[in-house]
């Protein structure tokens, strides 16, 4: 199967904690941090989903928001630190390719973001993903 999905991220599933429809899953990411996943707990029964699975974190860039530190008091638990490679931008919006421990992120976002924050090749950036929008692949 081929994706549109650009960000995928090797890692382990740590921990998996069911509820009556969705799990959290942990994962550890290959470059040491963890992401946790919200999915259907069908999800995890169809992927055999336990500690010690292989699997890829899936993001879609649109669902990749950027900061230039680390955020607090904030529901948003998925906070990857990395240094943006390549900003490429039109007229409304702007594609960022962001350098994170074990691998790539592409974060979509307007070109007015790129402009306020400053964002450029070499800038420090916190990549921020909610549970919900991280799906999981086995590998």
């Amino acid at each position: 199967m081929n994706l549109s999905i650009r960000n995928r991220l090797p890692g382990t599933v740590t921990t998996v904690t069911p509820g009556e429809v969705m799990a959290t899953v942990k994962v550890r990411l290959t470059g040491g941090q963890d992401v946790t996943a919200a999915v259907t707990t069908e999800a995890v029964d169809e992927l055999d989903l336990a500690p010690g699975a292989s699997v890829y974190a899936l993001a879609k860039s649109t669902e990749v928001a950027l900061a230039t530190t680390a955020v607090e008091n904030v529901s948003i638990r998925n906070q990857l630190p990395g240094t943006v490679d390549r900003v490429t931008t039109g007229g409304a919006m702007a594609s960022v390719t962001v350098s994170v421990v074990g691998g790539t992120l592409t974060a979509v976002i307007t070109r007015i973001a790129v402009e306020d924050l400053g964002l450029a090749p070499g800038s420090s950036v916190v990549a921020l993903i909610k549970s919900t929008e991280i799906s999981l692949a086995t590998a």
